[in-house]
């Protein structure tokens, strides 16, 4: 089902006999090839994982704010110009969701840097690679996307400096 555990396929008992019996690899070098290959997937996940916390808290977070700082001034000046809640009520309901999303966002990436620090500990190849897989890439991968993708929807594009999926789609 996971990357970590499909590549133990190279190291079975059968695969083994299979490589070498047809002179291919031997035993240790089968080990050697699914070492290497455990370690190029930690190195991707990690890779993508510091990509996804510098553009969260580079990119999204700060445009998201930005954005947040003009709602909640536009709605703090229609409350100063005596309009009723009805008036700044759509506005309102914008400014808790990005809120929500910007305090999920934030808190998801530095509970993703803590699970990374925490499999980069790891002494074992394999157990790293699956620690990386289900401590990090399957908890905070995806929660991650769908907070930052309901930003995007929400925050204006003057303030939204990365491509929107619809501008990368010709759709704009």
């Amino acid at each position: 089902k996971t990357t970590p555990l499909a590549l133990d396929a190279m190291i079975t008992k059968k695969a083994m006999q299979l490589f070498e019996n047809n002179h291919i690899y031997t035993n240790s070098e089968l080990e050697a090839r699914h070492e290497i290959e455990l370690e190029k997937y930690i190195k991707k996940v990690q890779i993508e994982s510091r990509i996804m916390g510098e553009l969260a808290t580079s990119h999204i977070l700060p445009a998201s704010i930005r954005y947040q700082n003009m709602l909640a001034n536009n709605i703090k000046g229609l409350k100063e110009a005596g309009l009723t809640e009805s008036a700044y009520n759509n506005q309102k309901q914008i400014l808790e969701k990005i809120s929500e999303h910007i305090n999920k966002t934030s808190d998801l990436v530095e509970k993703m840097i803590e699970a990374r620090k925490i499999c980069n500990n790891m002494d074992n190849t394999r157990t790293k690679a699956i620690a990386y897989q289900s401590q990090v890439k399957d908890i905070f991968f995806d929660e991650i996307r769908y907070h930052v993708d309901k930003l995007e929807l929400l925050v204006d594009d003057r303030e939204w400096y990365l491509p929107k999926y619809r501008e990368m789609l010709f759709l704009r």
